[in-house]
């Protein structure tokens, strides 16, 4: 059982995972974060809104002075993650060589835990340089040695996301035509932030060893219909129209050509439309943490006075 005021380290602590985690952590009543991650601009966010919080500026694929953060923490959450990319070689860094150093970093340091945040993507037909690297990630930690649970969620959705809805709901309040693959009934399984970070927090405290947990949202809903529920709760009168997959396709590959992060790539076109449908627990039975209704979460998500405004650099 961690206590409430040991220190607990927070790797990719300024990412979309990150960000929710610390706040519900500090409104839970943590006093000792240390919050490592290599984006200056997302760390000053973070920075600004927690100032309680030690703030780390690191690049952990590089053996560094960071390693020594970790001295006399009761638990590593490991979020560290690259999600989106236009080489194999940025996967391969940040997902398996920074892992590499912050393993070696908690064993030189005796951490005795660990949450790792793996994703349900380990579990997909889908084969990408992100889904390859996520399950070959999983398998360090596994092996590693350390006292672990390991946490895969499903697509996020909340409070700062520079990707994926959270994008997609930028854009449709910035254009009056908003472009939809297909007929768009790829089923989803959208996990709200908020409620996967009440998760973290519960492993945090309990420290289930060797427990691998399946975490999805408990609503299942199409593409389109998530796209149609954004589009209610923001009040927008943007007209959705379907095109060709292989247009829409065509389409991702070209705005690549003209982006070095662009926000949804060919590959997850794929991912999106492969049908998976995947299991996960009861949280409410695991954790005690009631799933927020789906509507809900979306109206938080992007109408919340103080943080639906605020949104990560990617």
């Amino acid at each position: 059982m961690t206590d409430k005021h040991a220190k607990i380290v927070i790797t990719g602590a300024a990412g979309l995972v990150g960000q929710n985690l610390i706040v519900e952590l500090e409104q839970q009543g943590y006093t000792q974060l240390v919050a490592i991650d290599k984006h200056a601009h997302n760390l000053q966010i973070l920075r600004e809104l927690h100032p309680a919080v030690r703030v780390v500026h690191a690049d952990l694929a590089e053996p560094g002075d960071w390693a020594r953060e970790f001295e006399g923490a009761a638990c590593v959450a490991q979020l560290h993650a690259q999600i989106t990319g236009k080489t194999t070689e940025l996967f391969t860094r940040n997902n398996l060589v920074a892992t590499s150093h912050v393993l070696d970093a908690c064993r030189a340091t005796n951490v005795p835990y660990m949450v790792h945040i793996s994703s349900s993507v380990v579990n997909s037909v889908a084969k990408d340089d992100y889904t390859n690297t996520k399950r070959a990630q999983e398998e360090m930690v596994v092996a590693s040695g350390l006292r672990h649970c390991v946490l895969r969620p499903t697509l996020m959705f909340g409070w700062f996301d520079p990707k994926h809805l959270g994008w997609l709901s930028r854009f449709m309040a910035k254009t009056p035509v908003f472009p939809i693959p297909g007929d768009g009934k790829f089923m989803r399984q959208p996990l709200y932030e908020r409620d996967f970070c009440r998760c973290i927090a519960k492993c945090i405290e309990r420290e289930p060893d060797g427990e691998v947990y399946d975490i999805v949202g408990d609503t299942r809903v199409d593409y389109v219909d998530i796209i149609k529920t954004i589009k209610r709760v923001k009040k927008l009168h943007t007209l959705i129209v379907h095109i060709p997959i292989g247009f829409f396709a065509f389409l991702l590959r070209v705005y690549s050509l003209f982006s070095s992060k662009p926000p949804f790539t060919a590959d997850q076109l794929k991912a999106l439309s492969a049908g998976d449908d995947f299991k996960g627990i009861d949280t409410e039975a695991v954790f005690g943490v009631r799933q927020t209704p789906f509507e809900n979460a979306i109206r938080e998500s992007y109408t919340d006075p103080r943080y639906s405004r605020i949104v990560l650099q990617r």
